[in-house]
């Protein structure tokens, strides 16, 4: 899965970036740029339990991949812009309302509903312009198939809906309308979440420019809000754990604003963890909600999906309620799954196979 951040030029998304994937690639790049990739670990309360229970060599995270979007410049060009959220999953839109007379706001004013509103406009007339021209093609054809008509319905509907102002994402589309637009990769249609970056004096007040406003918008289309101070969140990324918790505690918060956005991004794209434990490892494996166990077994490896038996099962809630596999197994709940049993978020599994 690939997470794509963007906004205008000197909103903090690099920052973000950074924060996420704990890397120090420069910031302040104005415009466009090549892009910045890493890896961001999705922090899970369960592991940490698991880690201190098993004490394993070896502990892998769940993770999701990040990716530093170079800012739009209003008036600019944004086919490299545009063509590189095409091929992202999701989208992490990042909004400035912090006040900083060495960062100037590329609008020298500091509003961010509008901002989050300027680059809505790029996306949404990138989608309008790939709908014409598919649209175009479909009607000049000598003859519309069956097939090409409820394609061609479905495709005025979604431009309608985009002349209105709204976003693809908040259209109902049937399981059948869904596989259809698969191919095009509609810009509105991606997962999004917004980020508004505050300082210091607003987190602390709980209170910034336009915070009506950019709640609303975000509410009509279907976007999660995450407020974030990259200031703060640069500070305690660098304090060491102990001084970390202290500083924390002091700001009154028990998680950091970067570890909500990890976490928000996962579940927003429907996804879960289950985990494999033991002395040499413990792992949480990503999938989707609603996924077979079977299936979830391919995630180890294919073999193992091949040659599935069935899947030992025991629920976080019990193992960290009871303390030990021990007791899990002596209360009865260790269960044995088939191949069509539902993973459920948390679940700890071996599995058993033969090849």
């Amino acid at each position: 899965m690939k997470i794509g951040i963007i906004g205008l030029s000197s909103v903090g998304k690099t920052t973000m970036f950074n924060l996420l994937t704990n890397t120090k690639v420069a910031t302040g790049a104005y415009g466009a740029k090549d892009v910045n990739i890493g890896m961001a670990k999705v922090p899970d309360k369960r592991m940490d339990y698991l880690i201190n229970l098993f004490k394993p060599k070896k502990t892998s995270y769940a993770q999701i991949e990040f990716i530093d979007i170079g800012g739009v410049v209003p008036g600019g060009g944004t086919r490299k812009f545009l063509d590189e959220v095409r091929d992202c999953d999701a989208i992490v839109h990042v909004v400035r309302t912090f006040d900083n007379k060495d960062v100037p706001h590329i609008t020298e004013s500091i509003n961010p509903a509008k901002d989050l509103e300027t680059v809505d406009l790029e996306l949404l007339f990138a989608d309008l312009e790939l709908l014409d021209k598919r649209l175009e093609r479909i009607k000049s054809g000598k003859k519309i198939k069956k097939e090409q008509q409820d394609e061609l319905e479905l495709l005025e509907r979604l431009y309608k809906h985009l002349e209105e102002g709204g976003d693809i994402r908040q259209v109902d589309l049937s399981e059948e309308e869904e596989k259809q637009l698969r191919a095009y990769s509609f810009l509105t249609e991606k997962p999004k979440l917004v980020v508004v970056n505050v300082d210091e004096a607003q987190f602390k007040g709980n209170s910034y420019p336009a915070e009506t406003e950019l709640s609303e918008l975000c509410s009509q289309k279907d976007m999660p809000l995450i407020e974030i101070c990259g200031q703060i969140e640069s500070e305690i990324g660098d304090l060491t754990e102990e001084d970390k918790e202290i500083f924390m505690e002091d700001l009154g918060i028990t998680e950091t604003g970067i570890q909500r956005l990890a976490r928000a991004v996962y579940e927003r794209l429907g996804l879960m963890s289950f985990f494999t434990v033991g002395e040499d490892e413990v792992k949480a494996w990503t999938i989707n909600k609603g996924t077979p166990a079977k299936k979830a077994a391919g995630k180890i490896h294919s073999d193992i999906e091949r040659g599935f038996i069935r899947a030992e099962v025991v629920k976080y809630q019990d193992l960290s309620h009871l303390g030990s596999m021990v007791k899990v197994k002596e209360q009865g709940l260790f269960r044995l799954e088939g191949k069509e049993y539902i993973v459920l978020d948390g679940d700890i599994i071996n599995f058993r196979f033969n090849v």
